[in-house]
């Protein structure tokens, strides 16, 4: 939903609402329903810009450990099919005209961006596969927002890890997913063909557990 759609909140109850996130995490500079892309640039908090709101981007260290750990796996998937990028947690992607979002992890293929290096800051790409990892202060109806937003962007796959359970939750759609715990693997298919990374070996090795294997396929 673009911005000039979306600013139907008359309360800041509605605001929370609309958004699903909590209050904290909501900036009041520029006022809500005003924000832009320019004012997210020079932001110095990581936030992303949801129906003209700067939202504060929810992640501690460890969830951040697991993202890059994550990377990590994907890139290596990489080296021996390079068709495409993975992209971190600092990443701001236009998903539609003022609805900036930045996925803990993401894939994007080379198609989507012809092979070279788009200017700017923000992406204008979305990706294919977007990753969330959860934190505390993530809400229920603040992913099921997040994750139909990507879908309708054209991403093709969603991932969401959750720390405390250990378990990762596939999604083909924004409500159509597989649960995956750690005696599990969860698949890229067909976004990344044959990737495969069990939730065990993710999660070992991003605490540094003793014997924690390095191979993916």
């Amino acid at each position: 939903m673009s911005t000039a759609e979306a600013i139907a909140f008359e309360t800041v109850a509605d605001l929370l609402d609309q958004l699903g996130v909590p209050a904290e995490r909501v900036l009041l500079r520029p006022p809500p329903g005003e924000a832009t892309e320019r004012d997210l640039l020079l932001q110095k908090r990581r936030c992303e810009l949801i129906d003209g709101v700067l939202v504060e981007k929810a992640m501690g260290w460890f969830e951040s450990r697991l993202a890059a750990t994550l990377i990590y796996f994907i890139e290596r998937y990489l080296s021996g099919n390079p068709i495409g990028m993975v992209l971190g947690e600092s990443a701001p992607i236009r998903l539609d005209l003022g609805q900036i979002r930045m996925p803990d992890v993401c894939f994007i293929p080379w198609e989507r961006i012809d092979q070279g290096a788009p200017k700017g800051q923000i992406l204008d790409a979305a990706p294919d596969l977007a990753i969330e990892v959860l934190s505390p202060s993530n809400t229920r109806k603040e992913t099921s927002r997040k994750r139909a937003d990507y879908f309708d962007a054209g991403c093709r796959l969603v991932w969401q890890a959750d720390p405390a359970t250990r378990v990762v939750e596939v999604f083909a759609s924004p409500d159509q997913s597989t649960c995956f715990d750690e005696n599990q693997t969860p698949y890229g298919d067909p976004v990344l063909p044959g990737f495969r990374l069990s939730v065990k070996e993710w999660f070992d090795r991003a605490s540094g557990a003793q014997g924690a294997s390095s191979h993916s396929s």
